[in-house]
């Protein structure tokens, strides 16, 4: 294995040193330098040497290449920076089109992604073995003229994943499973335990580096999420690492897994090494596309001896399995065999490698109440009460409701507030037995505003997404919408309140920052004055933009991440002006002004934390 990893990178150095020239302005390549996992973590693939350009065609207005590994059960393609003209982009997809990913020569614009040390960046894995790399034009080109300029596409690698066959090789025993191996898919436990497939959805594969794996799960209402700090060590770590949501099999042992949603890390929270609590707290990029898998709350008590436990997690490379009973299905529950070891609870609930950072969830209260973390049968967690005094003050721990109670919705949070042309988002949680089917609908909202609900049903248990979009034309005031439940034993409703700011004359609400600057069509700027701000306090950002009539420019709030500035919110609209706002945490942030057509001077009013 050593031998062949040595053997890529050499291979890939030779590719980078045979690169097309670029301009004076771009950055260059550093000398890449083969990762390191954290021993604790399991090995599931390997790097591959792939050097190889798409440039732009004389002809049609795409071209592609395919990477194929036969056997692999991901291919996760690396890339130099894009060079690419205006919006033309880059998809990575799988054969049949059914997952894809999508970039710009500005990352902050498509879909998430993870760095790696290099000037470059990685594409979210494609299951399977295979994925095509296709570069999109959006327009006439001409191709020998780009060429001489070194536009185009530079794969420069990429990690595949181990087939089972050889992940048994490289992982030849586990001191996991005790006994019998009892897990099973979680699609087996849909129908006889509901409320357990239903606490899964929030748990994650995590891919680490492109090389190892973890499980990750969110926690609270909040863009929070929780895995162990030898999965995620620090903030390189978490931009190299990948998650993914509702990567289970759609029927129970039907080896059918489903793509799910895969999202990037994005910023570190807090962290306690192994030595001590053994976690990391996190967030992620692109959160609102997962907001439908729910979330788990932590059951804030010391474990007690006996008690039902259950754990969800990825262990062994698999689609997601429950494991719930200790020798054979049916038979005996998952329960705490040593109620406190140090900072660990011990039980023999089976798990294996990949299985690092899932949840242990009480049977009673179907949250967490600890943190899987070592192997060894019995297995153990860190007690979760020690987890949440340290991070008490970064997530909201509110569940409300819970499944198993009586039909009952709750709003989280119950209020929001907007300028004129913003939109937010609540979480409308539901409880009750999965039978029950709910449909929302809502009235009361102001004039120009658009309530949608995704889904618009669900079944008991669930959450959906309520979002209110308002327009330039809403007027300012407090509104009482309220959100209505229909197919329970009883219509369910519930209010939220909605404020929507004034305007002053120019559009745009009386903001306390006022900053003004002019843009040449197809230019991007970014205030406060070309550099950026820091906040040390959490708490809203709010921000309104006014531009020339007749031109659209479009506004983003961005973020530092230690080494990039993602988008964190942003306002596309074709309306006269851009509003946003965002619930931020501290750190710095700068606002990004692009003129998507027209020129002209703008005026940017914003409030921080």
């Amino acid at each position: 294995m050593l031998r062949r990893l040595v053997l890529a990178v050499a291979l890939v150095a030779a590719a980078v040193a045979a690169a097309p020239p670029v301009s004076a302005s771009e950055q260059a390549e550093p000398t890449f330098t083969a990762p390191v996992l954290n021993s604790r973590v399991t090995r599931t693939g390997a790097i591959e040497a792939k050097s190889s350009e798409i440039r732009y065609g004389n002809t049609g207005n795409s071209w592609s290449t395919r990477i194929s590994a036969p056997g692999a059960t991901y291919v996760k393609v690396h890339f130099a920076p894009l060079k690419l003209v205006g919006d033309d982009y880059v998809t990575v997809s799988s054969p049949d089109g059914k997952e894809k990913h999508t970039y710009y020569g500005d990352l902050s614009r498509g879909s998430s992604y993870t760095l790696h040390g290099d000037a470059g960046f990685a594409a979210m894995s494609i299951d399977g073995d295979t994925a095509v790399v296709t570069l999109h034009a959006t327009g006439d080109r001409s191709a020998a003229s780009l060429k001489r300029r070194g536009y185009g596409v530079r794969v420069t690698r990429y990690d595949r994943g181990y087939s089972q066959t050889e992940y048994a090789a490289e992982n030849p025993t586990t001191l996991s499973v005790c006994g019998n191996d009892a897990r099973r898919d979680v699609a087996c436990y849909q129908t006889s335990h509901p409320t357990e497939y239903a606490r899964s959805n929030a748990v994650a594969r995590q891919l680490v580096n492109g090389l190892g794996s973890c499980t990750a799960w969110r926690v609270g209402n909040t863009n929070r999420m929780l895995t162990n700090a030898h999965c995620i060590g620090d903030a390189a770590e978490l931009r190299s690492s990948e998650f993914q949501f509702d990567y289970q099999c759609a029927t129970c042992g039907g080896n059918n897994p489903r793509t799910g949603t895969k999202v990037s890390g994005q910023e570190l929270i807090k962290i306690s090494s192994l030595q001590d609590l053994d976690y990391t707290l996190f967030s992620v990029s692109n959160f609102d596309s997962i907001r439908q898998y729910g979330t788990l709350y932590l059951d804030v008590r010391e474990p007690t001896a006996g008690e039902r436990i259950y754990i969800s997690g990825h262990g062994d490379i698999k689609p997601k399995r429950l494991s719930l009973y200790e020798e054979s299905d049916g038979g005996a529950t998952c329960k705490i065999d040593v109620v406190s070891s140090g900072v660990n609870t011990g039980y023999r609930c089976d798990s294996s490698g990949g299985n690092s950072g899932s949840p242990v969830l009480a049977g009673s209260s179907h949250k967490v109440i600890a943190l899987h973390h070592l192997g060894g049968c019995p297995n153990w967690g860190t007690r979760i009460t020690l987890v949440y005094n340290e991070i008490r003050n970064d997530i909201d721990n509110n569940s409300g409701p819970t499944p198993g109670d009586p039909t009952d919705i709750a709003l989280q949070p119950s209020s929001g507030t907007v300028v004129p042309g913003a939109a937010t988002t609540a979480t409308v949680q539901t409880t009750g037995q999965p039978t029950t089917t709910l449909t929302f609908s809502a009235t009361g909202a102001p004039t120009g505003t658009t309530v949608a609900f995704s889904p618009s049903s669900v079944s008991a248990g669930q959450s959906s997404t309520l979002s209110l979009a308002t327009s330039a034309s809403t007027p300012p005031g407090t509104y009482s919408i309220t959100v209505t439940a229909t197919g329970a034993p009883t219509t369910l409703s519930r209010a939220y309140t909605l404020t929507v700011t004034g305007n002053d004359p120019t559009g745009c609400p009386t903001l306390k920052t006022t900053k003004t600057a002019t843009l040449t069509a197809g230019a991007t700027g970014y205030q406060p004055d070309g550099s950026f701000f820091q906040t040390t306090v959490s708490g809203p950002h709010q921000a309104c933009l006014k531009f020339p009539t007749g031109t659209n420019y479009d506004l983003a709030l961005q973020k530092w991440n230690g080494s990039t500035w993602p988008t964190v919110a942003q306002s596309t609209t074709t309306n006269p002006t851009e509003t946003l706002t965002y619930n931020g945490t501290a750190g710095y942030y700068r606002y990004q002004i692009k003129s998507v057509t027209g020129s002209g001077q703008y005026t940017l009013t914003y409030n921080a934390p």
